[in-house]
C-alpha cells in the first residue's frame, strides 16, 4: 500500500488489530505513564501564568515607546506557551474530568489568548481521530496549501496559485496563524451549535477589548499598530512551527487506506530529538507519536513513554520516525515543495 508515494506497511490480520494497541497500553499503564502530575502542572501553570502578567506589567510601565516592540515578541512567545497549556486541559492531561478542564481551558484560551477553547477543541479532537486524513483531519484539508499531489491536482484558487511556491510561502504564512486564530473563532461563535456559546463569547470579546484598549491607551496610535502586528505575527509564527514538524510531509491517508489504531498514529506522527530546551519550547508536542497514541498522557511522561512505544513498534515491525529539529522542517518543506510540482509544470488556472 502506498500513499503519496511512501510504503506503508500492510494491515495487520483482522483478529490482531485491536489487540496491538491494548498491548502496549498494558505496557505503559503498568509504567504508571497515565497517572496525573499536578506538581508538575502547578509548576508550569504558575511560571507561564507569571511570565503572562510580567510581559503585561512591562507594557503599562514602558508607556509609550518603541521598546514596546520588544515587549511585543516576548508576549508572542508567552501567547504561545499559554495555548500549550490550553492544548493540555483541553487533552485532560492536567484535570481527569472534563467540567475543570473546561472551566480553565475557556479562562486560559478565550479570556488570555482570544483563541475559542471550544471551537479549537472540536478541530483538534477531529485532527486525532483521523491524522494526515484527507477527508477527515481539518488540519490537511487544502483551504491554503495542498498536501498531496491529488489535491494539488484537484485544487481552485488560492490554494492553485500559492501551491506552487508552497514551500518558500509556509513559514511567511504562519506569521497569519495568529490572526486566523482570532478569525476562526470568532467565525464559530456566531454560529449556533457550539457549546457554552454565550460564555465563550463574552470572555472572547472581554479579551479582545481589553486587548486593543490596552494598546490604544497606553501607545500612540501607529506604535499601537505595529506592536499588535508584530505581537500577533510572532504568536502565529511561534504556535505554527510548535506544530508544524509533528505531520507535515508524513504519509497523508484517504478512505482506501485501511490502517489500525496503532498504526494510524504512529505513521502519521514524527518526532523531534531535542534536550530540555526543545521539550519546553515544544510543550512536550517533540513527542508527537506518544502523544498520539496516549493524547491524555501527561507531557512529562510522553519522555518517559518513547523507549516504550519505539521498542514495541520496532517488535510489530512498524516504522517510527524520529528528526532532529532542522530535519524535521527540511522533510515538511521538501513534501510541500514536491507535491506542489503539478502545479509547476502547468499555469495556474482560476477557479
Amino acid at each position: 500500500m502506498t500513499t503519496n508515494g511512501v510504503l506503508l506497511p500492510a494491515p495487520p490480520p483482522a483478529r490482531s488489530t485491536g489487540s496491538d494497541f491494548a498491548t502496549l497500553r498494558r505496557r505503559v499503564t503498568e509504567a504508571g505513564l497515565l497517572e496525573r502530575r499536578p506538581g508538575y502542572y502547578a509548576a508550569r501553570i504558575s511560571v507561564v501564568a507569571a511570565a503572562f502578567g510580567g510581559a503585561w506589567a512591562a507594557f503599562f510601565l514602558l508607556g509609550d515607546s518603541w521598546w514596546q516592540l520588544v515587549v511585543a515578541v516576548v508576549l508572542g512567545v508567552v501567547f504561545a506557551q499559554v495555548a500549550l497549556v490550553a492544548h493540555d486541559l483541553a487533552h485532560r492531561q492536567i484535570f481527569r474530568t472534563r467540567r475543570p478542564s473546561e472551566i480553565v481551558g475557556r479562562i486560559v484560551g478565550n479570556l488570555g489568548i482570544g483563541m475559542s477553547y471550544g471551537w479549537w477543541m472540536d478541530k483538534h479532537t477531529r485532527h486525532h481521530a483521523n491524522p494526515n486524513h484527507e477527508d477527515l483531519d481539518p488540519d490537511v484539508s487544502p483551504n491554503i496549501l495542498v498536501w498531496s499531489t491529488e489535491q494539488a491536482e484537484r485544487s481552485t484558487g488560492l490554494p492553485r496559485f500559492l501551491g506552487r511556491w508552497q514551500a518558500f510561502l509556509f513559514f511567511p504564512l504562519l506569521t497569519l496563524e495568529g490572526f486566523n486564530l482570532h478569525v476562526a473563532g470568532i467565525r464559530a461563535l456566531v454560529r449556533p451549535g457550539l457549546k457554552a456559546r454565550k460564555l465563550e463569547a463574552a470572555l472572547f470579546a472581554a479579551h479582545i477589548l481589553g486587548y486593543l484598549a490596552g494598546l490604544f491607551l497606553v501607545l500612540s496610535p501607529g506604535k499601537a499598530v505595529v506592536f499588535l502586528l508584530v505581537h500577533q505575527m510572532v504568536f502565529g509564527l511561534y504556535l505554527g512551527s510548535t506544530f508544524a514538524p509533528n505531520h507535515k510531509g508524513m504519509p497523508t491517508l484517504t478512505e482506501a487506506d485501511e490502517l489500525d489504531f496503532l498504526r494510524r498514529q504512529v505513521l502519521t506522527s514524527r518526532n523531534v530529538r531535542g534536550g530540555w530546551l526543545v521539550n519546553a519550547a515544544l510543550g512536550g508536542l517533540n513527542f508527537q507519536i506518544e502523544h498520539h497514541l496516549f493524547p491524555n498522557m501527561p507531557s512529562p511522561h510522553l519522555r518517559r513513554a518513547q523507549p516504550i512505544v519505539r521498542g514495541y513498534c520496532a517488535e510489530l515491525g512498524i516504522p517510527y520516525l524520529e528528526s532532529g529539529v532542522i530535519g524535521s522542517y527540511t522533510q515538511a518543506l521538501r513534501h510541500l515543495h514536491d507535491v506542489g510540482a503539478p502545479l509547476r509544470a502547468k499555469p495556474a488556472r482560476s477557479s
